[in-house]
């Protein structure tokens, strides 16, 4: 009977100095991985540390001294002492030219996304198939898109002049009548940078939307195919909304190039012509009235708000249409547990 009941008091004290133990050897358990923690930690810093260093000193950086610079009257010269205020904004909102540089802007936005995302997927949707020459087609494509834009606007500008090459062709063959002033016309001027514009990056466009096409899994189109779907109820049913996240990153990309756009127009229709032409957009407004007039000040106070329409866009883009792109690549949802 003592042996009995000395039994349970004994197995009572092995779990309790079990527990005793376990307790005692939580904190030495805990100690290599806060070493492995601060091992990460300075892993990430050594490895992230030469960009962030980069990424504040090239664009933080500029951005904040660009927004001091505006403050000022200032000619480039020497530290900026003529304190202005808001007044280079105020003068950037109620200066016509720069109000109509804003809707070429936009124009050309809305404008890119109407013509090159459709002529982009219309031609992926053609070179996904299995053609004779597919491969070259897709190198003709996309060689405009790496020619240097200096290439690009020299060669166009040669070609859209009066007594260029576009209308002597047009000429020749007969139509004179549609012969006219390409870049310099107000009426026409925009569409014809719209159609450089497109030639230009149509090819980037195509290459993504290849891209997208490709991780659609093949099986969904044969089972498609075996129930009698025919090729346009498939790219409506099944490509087109697969290919939903590369459209709307595409979007993205065109949208914030159309707000910075600037070599291209630069280039073909010069310092002055663009205003005339109704070519010109943000960007050639500030070179033009900052650098090239000689008021440092103010063109860096065009370029701060170049650069905040550009990032409420692209914000505004990212949280009511990247949203569900972005969600659907976490595996894990913030404030959430994926324990036991």
């Amino acid at each position: 009977m003592n042996e009995s009941t000395a039994l349970p008091v004994d197995r009572s004290e092995g779990t309790t100095q079990a527990r005793g133990s376990a307790t005692t050897a939580l904190p030495r358990a805990a100690r290599p991985r806060r070493k492995t923690d601060w091992r990460k930690r300075l892993e990430i810093l050594v490895l992230a540390g030469p960009a962030i260093v980069m990424f504040v000193g090239f664009v933080i950086f500029p951005v904040f001294m660009a927004a001091y610079y505006g403050f000022f009257r200032w000619k480039g010269f020497g530290p900026p002492t003529d304190f202005i205020g808001i007044q280079n904004y105020i003068t950037i909102f109620s200066d016509e030219k720069f109000l109509a540089a804003v809707q070429h802007n936009a124009f050309i936005v809305i404008a890119s996304l109407l013509i090159q995302g459709p002529v982009a997927i219309g031609f992926a949707l053609l070179l996904n198939q299995k053609i004779k020459g597919r491969s070259l087609i897709r190198v003709l494509i996309f060689v405009p898109y790496v020619i240097a834009e200096v290439i690009v606007g020299t060669g166009w500008g040669l070609m859209l002049q009066s007594a260029g090459a576009v209308n002597d062709f047009l000429g020749k063959i007969g139509l004179d009548a549609l012969q006219t002033d390409w870049i310099s016309d107000p009426n026409i001027a925009i569409w014809t940078l719209m159609v450089i514009i497109s030639w230009k990056y149509i090819g980037f466009a195509v290459i993504l939307m290849l891209a997208g096409m490709q991780g659609i899994p093949d099986e969904l189109y044969e089972a498609a195919a075996v129930d009698g779907a025919s090729f346009w109820q498939i790219q409506k049913s099944i490509t087109l909304p697969l290919l939903g996240p590369t459209i709307r990153i595409w979007a993205f990309l065109s949208i914030i190039g159309s707000l910075q756009l600037f070599d291209l127009v630069y280039i073909i229709w010069g310092q002055y012509i663009s205003d005339t032409a109704g070519t010109s957009t943000m960007a050639t407004y500030m070179v033009r009235e900052g650098r090239l007039a000689g008021n440092y000040g103010y063109g860096n106070a065009v370029a701060v708000v170049i650069f905040l329409i550009s990032l409420v866009i692209a914000l505004a883009y990212q949280r009511f249409v990247l949203r569900r792109d972005t969600e659907g690549a976490l595996t894990e949802k913030p404030g959430k547990e994926t324990g036991r």
